[in-house]
C-alpha cells in the first residue's frame, strides 16, 4: 500500500477510504453500522465505506466542516 485515499461526499454524506485501488473493486459487504466493507475480487480488503457520517458524527450537515486530523507514527 503506497498511500491511503479519503473522500468525503456531501451529497450522500458518506466516507469512503481507499487502502488499494478503487479499480480493483469487485464486491461490497455491508457489516453494520452504516459501514461498507469494500473488496477485490481475491476478497482482499481494499477500502471501506461510512454512510450517515453526519448523523453518526452528531454534526449538522452544512453547518461546520468535517473534521479530520491525519496522525503519522
Amino acid at each position: 500500500m503506497e498511500k491511503v485515499v479519503v473522500y468525503y461526499h456531501q451529497e450522500s454524506d458518506t466516507l469512503d477510504i481507499w487502502l488499494g485501488n478503487p479499480k480493483d473493486e469487485s464486491f461490497c459487504e455491508e457489516v453494520g453500522g452504516g459501514v461498507i466493507l469494500k473488496k477485490d475480487r481475491d476478497g482482499k480488503l481494499i477500502g471501506f465505506e461510512k454512510l450517515y457520517v453526519h448523523q453518526t458524527m452528531n454534526l449538522q450537515r452544512g453547518k461546520r466542516p468535517l473534521p479530520i486530523e491525519v496522525v503519522v507514527a
